[in-house]
């Protein structure tokens, strides 16, 4: 089969591998469509993956083709969305209920073949199925979606009313966008410099959306300050806003060697929340829930569908910034 293929840090290439084959509890997914995160960016620098070569991909959903031995739950012919994450459910984290916290995290397109593939293996535990009205190429929005609803876990305490303030507009700052008009926030800004991004969260009704955090009126500072770009300088700057009582979610992923300055003294006397949300917990279900209820506009949400062959061209404008969702299709 065809699959996009990292064999090392800068280099991508579609290439021919061996087919899949299922596991006795396991599934094999014809792959409808795949989306680029920036994760992907992030195993193509070298990081997260444990090791190279791997197919990247964790954001997929297709058509079952062939099942494992031991698998009653779905059929050939199924269309699933695959949840990527695989945890060991044996180490502290996992026997505590935060498999996110994995000791030995693995996830599909991570550190094993994910979906940039014609195929791809998930266990049969990890498949939703979709229903009738949900088309299975935009179901790939789901895994991004499961991760917003995992940061609105983490913001559990916000309360109704909230003044909620992102940094980016990128796919997940726009998902957070949604999810905060729905939790009971009373304002929703966000700042991005790129104005193209700006426009769809104008058009998706953020109260302000600005090029700095600086250009909107709030001296006060805001309840709820998320980080959905990962970025250094955005990082330090949203730290400053938040206002007292407030709360700063990083949900962003940053590069390791990302830094900001926190000033303890202003923590203590202001009592802020610095907290962040790693990828996806007890979320997948609710996010294919939400999808299927019309939370996200997949046509508002999806902006390129390539070809498979031209992945390494679809990272290059996923990296430079350019539309929202990129998918891939085989």
């Amino acid at each position: 089969m065809k699959a996009a293929v990292i064999s090392a840090p800068g280099k991508v290439e579609v290439t021919t591998v061996e087919d899949p084959a299922p596991g006795p509890r396991e599934v094999v997914v014809s792959v409808a469509a795949c989306g680029l995160c920036g994760t992907d960016l992030h195993i193509l620098q070298g990081e997260f993956a444990p090791s190279l070569p791997v197919v990247p991909g964790h954001e997929f959903a297709g058509t079952v083709v062939a099942t494992g031995s031991a698998v009653t739950e779905l059929a050939e012919g199924d269309r699933v969305a695959v949840d990527p994450s695989l945890y060991c459910h044996e180490c502290h984290y996992c026997r505590i209920g935060r498999n996110n916290l994995c000791e030995r995290w693995e996830a599909i397109g991570v550190s094993t073949a994910g979906g940039a593939a014609e195929f791809a293996v998930a266990p049969v535990a990890n498949c939703v199925k979709l229903p009738d009205h949900v088309r299975t190429e935009d179901a790939a929005l789901i895994e991004p979606l499961s991760c917003a609803v995992r940061g609105y876990d983490i913001l559990r305490s916000q309360q109704l009313g909230t003044q909620v303030l992102i940094y980016g507009s990128g796919t997940m700052g726009l998902m957070m966008l949604e999810l905060a008009k729905r939790t009971g926030a009373a304002g929703v800004d966000v700042v991005d410099i790129n104005p193209e991004r700006l426009a769809t969260a104008r058009t998706l009704g953020c109260t302000h959306a600005a090029g700095s955090a600086d250009e909107l009126d709030r001296p006060r500072g805001w309840d709820v300050v998320i980080d959905a770009t990962g970025n250094e300088r955005a990082i330090q700057d949203a730290l400053g806003r938040v206002g007292k009582g407030g709360t700063f979610l990083q949900f962003g992923v940053a590069d390791y060697a990302a830094r900001a300055v926190v000033e303890p003294y202003r923590i203590y006397n202001q009592e802020i929340t610095i907290t962040g949300s790693m990828a996806v917990l007890h979320s997948y279900e609710r996010a294919a829930e939400l999808f299927a209820a019309g939370v996200l506009d997949p046509e508002v949400f999806i902006s390129d569908r390539l070809p498979l062959e031209q992945y390494a061209e679809a990272m290059g404008r996923f990296q430079a910034g350019q539309g929202r969702k990129i998918l891939v299709r085989p």
